[in-house]
Order: C-alpha cells, then structure tokens, then sequence
C-alpha cells in the first residue's frame, strides 16, 4: 500500500490523543479523548474545530471571473457564472450519463474562482479539469491547510482571533489578514451548524488550531462526530450517497441546478449527462434519495437492503448511510428507494443480519440547520 499521506495538524492530532486511521489516501483523526458522541454533543453545543486539509483547494484563472466561470459551466449544472462576487455555492461535476464525479464548492473571489474538492477525487478531478478547461490556468494549492470550525460558538470564538468575520453572512468568502498569515475564509461547513471554513498557510495552521483550542467553548474532532453531524443535517458523503450511479435529481439535488441553467434558461443545459438531468427536472426519477428514521436503537448502516413489506422478497432500496444521531438520541439514515415509496411518512423494513426490522421515509435535515442568513 502507498505511504499515507500527513496533514499539516498530524503532529498536533498525535499530541492531542487522536485515534488515527486511513483516509482518502491520508491518516486522519477518527476521534480524541472525549469519543465520538461527546465530541458530536460538543460541537451541536459550543464549537469543535475539524481537520479537513486533506480536501483540495484550486484556482481557476481566465481572462477575468466570467471567463474561468463560463468555462466551468461545460462542466456543471449549476450558475457560475451569476455568482456573486465574495459568494460561495454547492456543486457537481456530472458524467455523460448524469451520474455524479464528485460534489464540490465553488466560490466568486473576485478575479478567480475557488474550488474546494473532495479529497477521494482530487487526482480525477485535477485531470477532468485541465483536459476540459481550454484557456483556463489551473492551480492547485498545495501550500495551505484547510481547517472547520463548527458550533453555536464558532462566530464569538473567531472573531476574538479574526476581526470581521462575525459580520460574514452563510456562504459569504472573504480574505483576512491576520497573525496566522492570509486567511480565505468561507462561513460555510459540513455540520448543519453555523461556522467557517478557514485556509490557512501551511506554515501557520499549527499556530491557527492552537489559537482557536484555547478557547474552553472548542473541542477538537475527528472523523466520526464529522459524519454522524453531516447525516443528522441531511448532507451527502461522496462515494457513498453520491456517485456515477446517480444523478443529482436522484440525489434530491435539484436546489442546486439554477434556474439559469434549466430548460428555458439563460445558459440552459451545457454541461455533460444535460440531456438526462434536464429529462429528469421534467418528467421525474425512478427512485429519490431519503431519509430513513429507524425504529428502535440499532443502526441501519450503508448496505442495508429496504423492502416495502415484511415478506417481501424484491428490495425497493438500499441504505447509502446510517450511524446513530446523537442529538436525536436515535438512529438515522439516509438511501435510495423506488418513487412510490419515497414519500414522507412511507412505512418500510430494513433488513438487518437476517431480520427485517421496522423503518420510516421522513424530512431532512433530521437536525434543523443554524445557517446565519
């Protein structure tokens, strides 16, 4: 197996009692002293701090912002190019086939567009971008660390380090000056909690983090807590709830393809798998993603299959994720189902080691969101 790869914070995820385990190429903290359910509670309550330097950071430069963006349309279905400048929004790179390469962030600074990959899919996404983008200088930053701090706390805390954050607004990307050199900072994050997404020089994230744990309201935390708070707010894991196999309209993503670029559209279509998504907006999907409430205390964890009935034999879906949620106190999941059983309320079974054990289609986010708008 290839060497796994060290974040600029490995030093300080070791000295900190971190349990380390593999990662999308990287060794990452899973979990700290306090255990995943507490470190999930912590940052729900006050602010918890997330290494997350293992994504991608890249600079897309054309002769101006439309240009870099115009081009980056062939490529997404989502507006670009009628993003505001110092605005952020969510997107995907899709196949011929409408199936989904990876999910990403885009954001307007200005004279460039800032992107934010998943790290699974950086090397692919590298090379889709630099064989698709004609006229476009690509740069991925390889010289900054990229830290979350996430929690009702968050703004106080980072604004105490960072004056002129506490004014961002969700979504908002803004550039700082500060002890910890140049800060490109999102108030954005993957919790369902307000917070910011912080790229730091790699020289002084060290320092960043250290600042920012001083504070008695933050806790550091690992993978684990990382993915019980994104399934309680209701957001995908690429690889698992996203993939070739499926399409954004499947995925319940059809929030994040803009007017501008549906049928009738300024800049309709455009963008690789158009001709299936469009459809799809149209006329509708086979089967949806949803969340699944699971009755009782056990977990039904990705691979789940789901039956409309006790003794069904035919599965009308599968689990993509599943894990406890500790602010409900209960299990969640989320997964893929046939349309006539996706809707709220929808009573199914999940088949767990052999037994088919009760299930419910409901909203999400499970956990509501605490965006500052």
């Amino acid at each position: 197996m290839a060497e796994l790869r060290r974040t600029p914070l490995h030093a300080l995820h070791l000295e900190l009692g971190a349990k380390m385990v593999p990662f999308a190429g990287y060794d990452m903290p899973v979990q700290y002293g306090l255990g995943v359910m507490k470190e999930h509670l912590h940052t729900r309550a006050a602010a918890g701090l997330f290494d997350v330097s293992h994504m991608g950071q890249v600079i897309l430069r054309g002769a101006d912002y439309k240009a870099a963006a115009l081009a980056m349309e062939a490529l997404v279905p989502v507006d670009i190019a009628g993003l505001g400048e110092n605005r952020q929004r969510y997107g995907f790179f899709t196949d011929a086939k409408g199936g989904i390469l990876d999910d990403l962030m885009l954001a307007n600074r200005g004279d460039h567009l800032l992107v934010v990959i998943n790290a699974g899919c950086k090397e692919a996404d590298l090379a889709h971008m630099r064989e698709s983008l004609a006229g476009v200088e690509i740069d991925a930053i390889s010289d900054r660390a990229l830290l979350a701090l996430q929690g009702p706390s968050a703004e106080a805390v980072l604004e105490a380090l960072v004056p002129g954050v506490a004014a961002m607004r969700f979504m908002d990307v803004a550039s700082f000056e500060s002890d910890f050199g140049e800060l490109w900072v999102s108030r954005s994050g993957y919790t369902g909690e307000d917070g910011y997404e912080i790229s730091v020089p790699e020289d002084r994230a060290e320092a960043l983090a250290r600042a920012l744990l001083a504070s008695p309201e933050v806790e550091p935390i690992g993978l684990g807590a990382r993915d019980s708070l994104r399934l309680e707010a209701g957001l995908c894991l690429y690889g698992h709830d996203l993939s070739t196999d499926t399409t954004p309209v499947e995925a319940a993503l059809t929030w994040a393809i803009q007017k501008a670029r549906r049928t009738g559209g300024a800049r309709e279509g455009g963008f690789p798998g158009a001709e299936v998504i469009l459809a799809q907006l149209a006329n509708g999907v086979l089967r949806k993603r949803v969340g699944l409430l699971p009755e009782g205390r056990a977990p039904m964890r990705e691979g789940t299959q789901l039956f409309a009935g006790e003794t069904d034999e035919a599965a009308i879906g599968e689990v993509t994720s599943g894990a406890f949620g500790p602010t409900l106190g209960a299990p969640v999941s989320m997964g893929y189902v046939d349309i006539d059983q996706a809707g709220d309320g929808t009573a199914l079974f999940g088949e767990v080691r052999g037994k088919r054990l009760p299930v419910r289609v409901a909203p999400m986010p499970f956990v509501a969101a605490n965006f500052k708008r």
